[in-house]
């Protein structure tokens, strides 16, 4: 097999694939600066959390409108903002913190829009809105991905020093009496928004995949935050188009083989990168 099959000629003959390219390109470009935030917030299993939290308002989307981009995007924007406010509040009024209560309310929804799947919709219907379907993205969908990246950098560029301020010390826009919570309001419904993008395209339980392990990845090695955009960004995008190869070549389903080229990225990190493994050891004996 030539260079050119292997890499240009699945993009080159087919349509879906170059549909699927661009979604997941601007997918990546979008998700990673919100999961390094979300990575330096120390909110990274909130994100897993939102996530789970779209399933139930898609499933509802789903049983009224069927697989209509309208009904499934705006019921998983609505249930996954619900469980937000649900946690937010649990976590401000009890003695819960906000990850356990929003644990709480995320297994609630998965299992709720699983019922909902199993009781009025079939196996299939429940397997795609778990997994999605990379290559069967339409323009509909390429244009609410495009719309949220578009929101997703437009609000990061105006607010940039605020959400800094608000991932590095929460305390100190309180402080400074500024506030900082419609930075946390706003990093929220990002991660909201752009895991419904995702969702579109790779499911309620892969969509997450991609905005976590580029950011993770990045802060293993990179100490700026430009660098751990930037580091973040060449992940996505390199795991995206790897992923798309791999399960053309393979036949694999898109969205996990994306997530698994994501996932070698962050096992060689582990092990390489400069706050790896092999870069923690060498300062340890530098130390001593």
């Amino acid at each position: 097999m030539s260079l050119h099959e292997l890499l240009i000629a699945p993009f080159a003959e087919f349509d879906f694939m170059r549909r699927a390219l661009v979604g997941c390109v601007v997918l990546a470009l979008s998700c990673a600066p919100v999961g390094v935030l979300l990575v330096l917030r120390r909110m990274s299993l909130m994100g897993d959390a939102l996530s789970h939290a779209v399933l139930p308002g898609a499933a509802v989307g789903y049983l009224i409108g069927g697989f209509a981009l309208p009904w499934l995007a705006g019921g998983g924007i609505v249930a996954a903002l619900l469980v937000a406010v649900l946690a937010g509040i649990a976590g401000r009024y009890t003695v819960l913190n906000e990850d356990a209560s929003f644990a709480g309310f995320y297994l609630m929804a998965l299992a709720l829009g699983v019922v909902l799947i199993s009781r009025w919709g079939s196996q299939v219907d429940l397997i795609h809105l778990l997994f999605g379907s990379v290559l069967a993205i339409d323009d509909a969908a390429l244009y609410v991905v495009a719309a949220v990246a578009t929101i997703s950098i437009a609000w990061l560029a105006l607010c940039y020093r605020g959400v800094v301020l608000e991932c590095v010390d929460p305390g100190f826009l309180s402080a400074a009496g500024r506030g900082g919570s419609p930075y946390h309001l706003g990093l929220i419904v990002l991660t909201v928004l752009n895991l419904v993008a995702g969702f579109q395209a790779m499911g309620t339980l892969m969509a997450i995949g991609l905005m976590m392990l580029p950011a993770t990845v990045a802060r293993l090695w990179a100490d700026t935050l430009p660098g751990l955009m930037g580091v973040a960004w060449g992940v996505g995008l390199v795991s995206t188009i790897g992923g798309l190869l791999v399960s053309y070549h393979a036949g694999l389903p898109s969205g996990p083989a994306i997530v698994l080229v994501a996932s070698l990225f962050y096992l060689v990190s582990l092990t390489l990168a400069p706050h790896g493994w092999r870069g923690q050891r060498g300062s340890q004996g530098d130390a001593r």
